[in-house]
């Protein structure tokens, strides 16, 4: 095996020479959550009839909103989860997820109808 094919590590074109991962990672800046406007909002759209509230606007990690979810399920007794950076809840909850947001520091309101 010559020195050209072991150097390029299994792939079979790359454009930029070097391993970027730290350059190509998705970068969202973590915000404290004073600084955050969230949008709550009830929604049925795409999921056969069934309601759930949708918490968007979220500029901070992973981790975080993962916490976050499980606080808000245990909170309001129902399932949900984190998709594209926003959190659903099971069921129609945005006046009990308003409260909890405002309590944790969070600038939240109601969206929609």
């Amino acid at each position: 095996m010559s020195s050209s094919q072991s150097s390029h590590d299994g792939f079979v074109y790359r454009e930029f020479g070097n391993d970027n991962s730290a350059a190509t990672e998705r970068g969202i800046p973590e915000l404290p959550p004073q600084q955050q406007n969230l949008k709550v909002q009830a929604s049925r759209k795409g999921r056969k009839g069934k309601t759930v509230t949708v918490i968007s606007g979220f500029q901070t990690k992973p981790e975080v909103l993962a916490s976050l979810v499980k606080q808000l399920k245990t909170q309001c007794g129902s399932g949900g989860t984190v998709k594209d950076n926003e959190i659903e809840i099971q069921g129609d909850h945005k006046q009990k997820i308003l409260e909890i947001l405002t309590k944790l520091g969070y600038k939240a309101k109601i969206s929609g109808g």
